[in-house]
């Protein structure tokens, strides 16, 4: 009997293993590395529930494949060391691929684990590093930093005609990134800027800088970070009398910019992709309707589209391939050519960079609507 005992627990134990086998076989399990929490909330949980959404509408028809799909989520607070965990967390989950993150930095620190697991991912981080290592597991649904920058310069030297132009950033690799490039490109369009400068982002008060800036009376400040930042520096901005446009990135385009700008969002200018609302797409009206029926508003902005896009690029890559196999899904997003995308056709160069930027300038106006100005 003694001797029988251990051939019976490892028996179990195989069955057990059979049993859990079986149950993930019928689930595809998605991904979503977002900042459920902290600054970036607002944004993540958007992408959270845009991912949602797509899933829950895929499953009432079938699923995919046959099987359910199942999203497991990790909330990174938009911090690398907190991706790093989710990184590692969603690999032993299982999931067939990530959505996320939204900050670049996050999403950095996430990439090589999923490299080498074999997990795809796809992200709206604008980094020009994202795509440096030439992951095959990795495809950005946005587009990169040096493409946004050469557009600002551009519509602010060719088209502003700006003399004097004051760059500042924060610390994070998105946003030294942006500048940086901005700057290149308004030199190379032989622009001035008279400034560059760093804030610690989450300082609040932002007037030494500011105050700095005043005496060198320039007609724009163009600021590369986020929101939770730009928002401040726009106000206090207005409070220290500087007369100059303030132009905000990307990251700066979100409903949360005017809550903390207050009256002085009105006129500031903020360079994006095309915002929900602007996009002339039959996809992006259907997916905010039914996004605003679900959780009784619209998207934050247009991240969270962007990474809807690249989950539906994927899900149409495995109904084409009939696989689950992350190397024969790679494959087929590589030769993808202007998929039907809701921000936009979409097409993936070798290195996983999405191609065919488009870029607005938005005047945010007395009641916080945007007016596109850019010709």
């Amino acid at each position: 009997m003694k001797n029988m005992l251990p051939k019976l627990a490892a028996s179990a134990a195989v069955c057990a293993l059979l049993v859990t086998a079986g149950s993930a076989a019928d689930v595809i399990k998605i991904g979503v590395q977002v900042p459920i929490t902290g600054k970036y909330a607002n944004e993540g949980q958007s992408i959270d529930d845009g991912v949602k959404l797509v899933i829950d509408q895929l499953n009432a028809k079938g699923g995919l494949l046959g099987k359910q799909l199942k999203v497991v989520t990790c909330d990174d607070e938009g911090k690398a060391q907190k991706a790093a965990i989710c990184a590692r967390k969603l690999v032993n989950e299982g999931v067939l691929a990530v959505i996320g993150s939204y900050t670049s930095g996050a999403t950095e620190a996430a990439q090589t684990t999923y490299y080498r697991n074999k997990t795809l991912q796809t992200s709206d981080g604008t980094s020009d590093s994202l795509t440096k290592h030439k992951y095959w597991t990795f495809f950005r649904n946005s587009f990169q930093n040096s493409a946004q920058a050469t557009f600002t310069a551009k519509y602010l030297v060719k088209e502003k005609g700006y003399k004097k132009i004051v760059v500042i950033s924060d610390y994070s690799s998105y946003a030294v990134g942006l500048a940086d490039s901005a700057v290149k490109s308004i030199k190379a369009e032989g622009g001035n800027v008279i400034y560059q400068g760093k804030i610690k982002s989450g300082t609040q008060n932002f007037t030494a800088v500011l105050t700095k800036i005043k005496s060198m009376k320039p007609d724009a400040i163009y600021f590369s970070g986020y929101y939770t930042d730009g928002g401040l520096i726009r106000a206090q901005q207005e409070q220290l009398g500087i007369k100059a446009d303030f132009i905000g990135g990307d990251s700066n385009d979100n409903p949360d910019f005017m809550k903390l700008a207050g009256k002085s969002a009105k006129g500031t200018l903020l360079v994006n992709f095309p915002t929900p609302d602007f996009l002339p797409y039959d996809a992006a009206k259907v997916f905010i309707k039914d996004y605003n029926a679900k959780y009784g508003k619209d998207p934050s902005s247009v991240w969270a589209l962007m990474n809807v896009d690249g989950l539906n690029a994927i899900l149409h890559a495995v109904r084409k391939t009939k696989s689950l196999d992350t190397k024969t899904i790679s494959n087929y997003l590589h030769a993808l050519k202007d998929f039907p995308g809701i921000t936009g056709p979409i097409t993936f160069r070798e290195d996983g960079e999405r191609i065919n930027t488009k870029f607005n300038v938005y005047e945010i106006q007395a009641d916080n609507s945007y007016k596109i100005i850019n010709k």
